[in-house]
């Protein structure tokens, strides 16, 4: 019998630890967004396409150089 005189201080401590606890959750929005965490897991994009531009630039400007080159030979001096 003398144990109900810590456990029911103790277990009222515990319920208003847990009610406070709630209240801040709410208060600083911590059940706003739901659903969103969930999705966001499945559409990352950490991963990067591999660019194939710069070998298509890099493939331009060879050309325009041959190009200009083509045009100074033919060019009479």
């Amino acid at each position: 019998m003398n144990i109900l005189f810590l456990l029911i201080p103790l277990s009222i401590v515990l319920l208003s630890l847990a009610i406070w606890a709630f209240f801040w959750a709410v208060k600083n929005d911590q059940f706003e967004d739901m659903e969103g965490p969930a999705y966001s897991i499945l559409f990352d994009e950490d991963e990067k396409k591999p660019d194939s531009e710069p070998a298509a630039d890099s493939d331009k400007q060879t050309e325009t150089e041959q190009a200009k080159d083509k045009t100074a030979d033919q060019s009479p001096q």
